[in-house]
């Protein structure tokens, strides 16, 4: 028995490390969007189309990754895809089109959807095994990669150029991928009490039409919420560079922000999980990063809508990791996936949405479908909870 927890320690510290690998290459590349615009002289609707190429190949990715994780094992996926990931980084700033952007980005998003779905399955698998409810620390961990990035990012802004910064990140992710890697491929994962009933002959649990139901709307829940995310990664520096005359600097401060936002409130996330429940966190989640995102996209000035961005870190922290565990804890590892895949098809779709909505009406008002849909999670999340109290009840 030690030796199976100190293997699942070592397990978790691996997986740790590949999250904030995510975050930190995701976010470097984030804050070099409005130099990667300049240089290819893309409209804002061209450059959503660019950046559907993100959404593009991570979709088509996701469906694909759970059979290769089946056939191949989460832990050797999430190693080759943080690999790809590593490598496809450094391509964007080598084109000089829209198109040529888009494509490059087919890739960079096919192993980001990749070892996306790869590294939270093998998360949930070691949530089970621990019977701990870790799963906001994993997510934690992106955040933290992904400030870590937005803050270094900013730093070199002004020195060195988007190649040189992005081939930067592609060294660190290959020399972290080679540190971290060897554990995963070490170690098998940890088998659920569910497989190891379906190994022992037990048939596995038959999901009626209520319980597939539930899954998709969690998977909703964190699709909004998600949506945020993505939506002040590709546009929260160019709206505070554009609208607001901020130097490159502290335009990628405002993603660093809402980084470490994040980051606290999902290191925080167990013990408020246990003081509030889980309908009360999303509802009162989903309630403080609309009025976050509604400051943060209207503010007439810079200090203000960094406090916005500040205020809807915080909010949308915990809501994709509670989304996530629910859906799990209804139909297992299918309901992680399905929530996972809707989630991150949240927060890449909504990119290029947001590109088209600023093209149509103005980068500020198009940011406001933020706050919108953080409500609709919140919304959905309360009448999910008084549907639950009311069927417990009867």
């Amino acid at each position: 028995m030690p030796g199976n927890g100190n293997s699942l320690t070592r397990l978790r510290v691996a997986l740790t490390v590949f999250f904030a690998l995510d975050g930190f290459v995701f976010a470097g590349w984030v804050v070099r969007i409005p130099a990667i615009k300049e240089q290819t002289g893309a409209s804002a609707s061209a450059l959503g189309l660019a950046l559907l190429g993100v959404s593009a190949g991570a979709v088509v990715t996701m469906t694909l990754t759970g059979r290769l994780c089946r056939r191949y094992g989460n832990h050797r996926v999430t190693v080759v895809c943080a690999v790809l990931l590593s490598l496809s980084v450094a391509l964007p700033p080598l084109t000089h089109s829209a198109l040529a952007l888009g494509l490059v980005l087919l890739l960079f998003g096919a192993a980001y959807g990749g070892i996306n779905v790869a590294f939270n399955s093998a998360a949930v698998e070691l949530v089970t095994a621990l019977r701990r409810p870790i799963m906001p620390s994993f997510h934690a961990a992106f955040s933290l990669g992904g400030m870590i990035g937005a803050g270094l990012g900013g730093l070199v802004a002004g020195s060195l150029s988007p190649t040189r910064h992005l081939v930067l990140l592609t060294v660190v992710g290959l020399l972290v991928t080679a540190g971290a890697g060897p554990t995963l491929l070490r170690h098998e994962p940890p088998a659920p009490p569910e497989r190891e009933r379906t190994e022992r002959g037990g048939a596995p649990r038959r999901l009626d039409g209520r319980t597939r139901w539930l899954v998709i709307v969690f998977g909703v829940i964190a699709g909004c919420t998600a949506y945020g995310e993505g939506a002040l990664a590709d546009w929260g520096a160019l709206h505070l560079e554009q609208d607001l005359d901020a130097s490159p600097g502290a335009a990628a401060a405002g993603y660093s922000c809402f980084a470490l936002a994040m980051t606290v409130g999902r290191l925080t996330g167990t013990t408020l999980l246990e003081r509030l429940g889980r309908t009360r966190t999303v509802v009162a989640g989903g309630t403080t990063a609309a009025a976050g995102m509604l400051l943060g996209s209207l503010a007439p000035s810079l200090w203000a809508a960094l406090l916005g961005y500040a205020v809807t870190g915080l909010g949308l922290a915990n809501l994709f990791p509670v989304a996530v565990e629910r859906a799990g804890a209804l139909a297992g590892p299918s309901g992680v996936a399905t929530a996972s895949t809707l989630g991150y098809g949240g927060m890449l779709l909504g990119p290029p949405a947001i590109g088209f909505m600023a093209d149509w009406f103005t980068l500020p008002a198009a940011l406001t479908s933020v706050a919108v849909l953080a409500a609709v999670a919140a919304a959905v999340g309360a009448l999910v909870g008084a549907a639950t109290r009311r069927a417990a009840e009867g």
